[in-house]
Formats: structure tokens, sequence, C-alpha cells
């Protein structure tokens, strides 16, 4: 058995429904994972905006225009009375439930996140309706895995896998005639029982945490693109997919900018040893992308650029010698919960990248009391990823001739051994990625 995600372009419309439909059925008995439709969640984002405003017109109009799109699809998706009545009244419960928030914003009962949560899932649960209701249409015996009833998270947000595993079985056990399974990507419970999520990006997530505790043969990732590609198709002309990567050069990649996969998803299929292979719902016959834990040696296998990046650096002529030092930097981001992407140190300062700027200025405020203090604002992290192995000689210098007369902000190098960072100034990203394409793989 296997487990299969599609994403919301995957299940987009109704035709892509039908299409992601044929495909499942030509691959027997296994576990279906769906996103919601492509632009659900941000109508439902929206929703959740106003009503933290008080919006109640606001919410209720956003609601009404998703209400009349998806009656349009289930009129263009389902062919019999019954199946449009089976999908419609599924949906009807997703839409009672949200205005249900309504009344009681009305009555000035503040908007919480729980409740926006709870808003969120309705996605996903639509996604699955349909597609339920269309493949019973079919006559195909398939049997619904409420992800609410199985998908459950500690307090740190990391996944019971002994709960999961117990209560997925038991269903699984309970339906033993069934052709096909189907579940929810990204929602959960939390620790408590209430409604909470994976957060984007996080039916990936879900998909491989089902691959895991149930040790099926494989994880397949089924999105619009042939599988992970060595560059940006977006900036660079000529990409193509990596065949196979290690578990850790996914990660990587996945982390510093590759959006095929999320990168929480590499984790529990690496642990457990189940491959992912990452699809193209359009291109079926393509053969993608594989991951696991073997892939070839001595080779540079695809780049990626992470955007956003700000650079700080502390320099102090106090840090010769300092004990603790470090120590008080790297305490300060964690105080204001601020995670660090890249680091270089030398003798009289240190130099970090983040993500998040949200607490930038207390942030600074603060490393000032260590020593001077400058920021870079708006820089890209390149990620180049492969066998680099401190001892493949060469590898380093040939990303870093390509750049040429390109500024480079900071190198990391040797943290891990399939990784080189390189931090670039905005403007220069595109040619850089270029540059490294014509170098590292023509």
């Amino acid at each position: 058995m296997k487990v299969l995600k599609f994403g919301g372009t995957s299940v987009g419309s109704p035709d892509r429904i039908r299409h992601v439909a044929d495909l499942v059925l030509e691959r027997g008995r296994n576990i279906v994972v769906l996103s919601a439709m492509s632009g659900t969640t941000n109508s439902l984002v929206e929703i959740s905006e106003y009503l933290y405003k008080g919006n109640i017109p606001g919410a209720q109009e956003t609601l009404n225009a998703l209400e009349a799109k998806y009656d349009a699809v289930v009129d263009a998706l389902l062919t019999t009375v019954g199946g449009r009545a089976e999908a419609l009244k599924a949906i009807e419960r997703s839409w009672e439930m949200i205005r249900t928030y309504f009344e009681r914003a009305d009555r000035r009962k503040p908007f919480t996140e729980v409740q926006e949560k709870e808003i969120l899932a309705q996605g996903e649960l639509i996604s699955t309706a349909l597609m339920f209701a269309h493949l019973r249409e079919r006559g195909i015996r398939v049997a619904m895995l409420p992800a609410l009833s199985f998908m459950r998270t500690f307090d740190s947000g990391e996944p019971d896998m002994a709960y999961i595993r117990e209560k997925l079985s038991i269903l699984i056990e309970q339906q033993p005639e069934a052709e096909l399974f189907l579940t929810q990507g990204f929602i959960c419970r939390d620790s408590s029982g209430k409604v909470a999520n994976l957060q984007r990006g996080g039916s990936d997530y879900t998909a491989s945490i089902i691959g895991a505790v149930l040790d099926l043969d494989e994880i397949q990732i089924w999105t619009d693109i042939d599988g992970m590609h060595n560059n940006d198709p977006r900036f660079v002309e000529g990409t193509r997919p990596v065949s196979r990567l290690h578990f850790e050069e996914a990660a990587e990649l996945a982390y510093f900018g590759a959006k095929i996969l999320h990168p929480n998803c590499v984790l529990p299929a690496k642990l457990h040893n189940i491959p992912v292979r990452l699809l193209n719902t359009m291109q079926p016959e393509a053969p993608g992308t594989i991951i696991c834990n073997t892939a070839p040696d001595g080779t540079i296998k695809a780049i990626a650029a992470k955007d956003g990046i700000t650079a700080i650096k502390i320099k102090s002529g106090r840090m010769l010698l300092a004990y603790g030092f470090l120590h008080k930097v790297f305490e300060t981001f964690e105080n204001h919960r601020t995670s660090i992407d890249m680091i270089a140190t030398s003798e009289v300062g240190v130099t970090v990248t983040v993500d998040n700027e949200a607490r930038l200025a207390a942030i600074v405020d603060e490393l000032k009391a260590f020593g001077t203090v400058s920021v870079d604002h708006d820089m890209v992290i390149l990620c180049i990823v492969g066998d680099l192995e401190w001892h493949n000689a060469g590898y380093e210098a040939r990303a870093v001739a390509a750049l040429g007369d390109i500024p480079i902000r900071m190198i990391s190098y040797g943290g891990s051994n399939y990784n080189i960072s390189v931090l670039v100034r905005k403007e220069d990203k595109v040619e850089a990625l270029r540059r490294l394409s014509a170098s590292l793989f023509s």
C-alpha cells in the first residue's frame, strides 16, 4: 500500500478532480490525501480576518462567493441527483459551522485563533467530500478516514505517532471491503482535542506521517511539476528534474526555497526509510524525483533560493577569547523566537541571517549591548545541494568561481555534507542562479 497526496491545484477544478480520480483508480488500494481546492484556504483566511475585525458583512460576502463557487463545482462534477445531494449535504455542514461564528460575533464575542483553525479546516473537508461523492458515483467502494479522528499533535506541535498509528490502523481494519481510502491533509487535533493544523503545506506532512506510522511502500507527492528541478524554472531556462535525491539533500532544498516539497515532509519518511516520490499530476508518465536514503555520490544535484533574508552583523573587540559571547548572541534570538539560517564567525565578530523581521528592532536593540550592530536587508540565500563532503575537492571553488563579480555577503560551508549556502543581494539573485546553472550543470 502507498499514500498518494494531491495538492490544491491538482484538485482545483471538476476536470482535475476527475483526472485525479482516474490516476488513483489505476494504482490500486491506497490511501489518498487531499488538500483544499486551490484558492479556498485563502478565502477562509479572508473570512477569518473579517471576523477578527468584527466585519460580519465582509465575512458574509466572502462566504457567499465561496458557496456559489462550490455550487458550480458540484453541478459540473456530479451527474446524479443522489451524488449532488450527498455532496451538498456535506458541504452545507461547513457553511453552517462558519455561520455560527457570524452569530457569535454579532453578540460581541471575540473571534479566537481556535475558531480560525476550525474555519480553515473546512477546505480539506469539502475537497474530500467532493472526491468521495464522485468516486461513489463511479461505483468505487471508497472509505473515508477522517483526519480529525486520528491525526493528533503534542503541545509542541510534533505528531503523536503512537496515537496516530493506533487510531488509523483501527479505522482501516474496520473497512476491509474498501477499494480506496480517502483522507484530509493539513488538519489535525491538538493534545486537548481542539481542531488544529500542520501549517501551510502541511498536506505533504500528513502524507509523510501516514506513510511512516503504517510503514507503507512509498509516499507519493503529486503536484503540477514533474519532480524537483535542478534550478528554479521561473528564472532559469533549461532546468530538468533531478531523478534521485538523498533525504538530506531534499530537506536542504525544501527549506531553502524549493516549494514543491514541504520541509517537514522529509523527516518521518527518512526515519522510517520510506521513499518519497514527487510526481506531476498533468504528466503522470514522467518519472519525477525519488527521495531516499541512498543517492548518487560525487555530483551537485540542484540549486534553490530563499528570499527575504536579513543579515545581522555583531562586531566586538571583546569577542576575542570571550567566554560566553556566542551564547549571549544566540540567546537573544531564542528569547525573541527567531530562528537563524546562516552563521559566519571571526575573531572580532559574528554575522547571522534571519528570514523573519517581526522582532528585528528588539533583537538589534539587545545585541547592541555586546557590540556594534549593522543590518543588511533584502538579501537572498542561494543553496547549492549535492554530495559536498569536504574531501570532494573543488566543488566549493566551482560554485564561488561561477558567481564571478557578483558580491558575496556570506558563505556557509562545512555545516552539512550536502549544502553550500551563499548570501547575495536581491538584485543579483536571477543572474547568480543562471551563472550557477551554466557552470554546474552544463
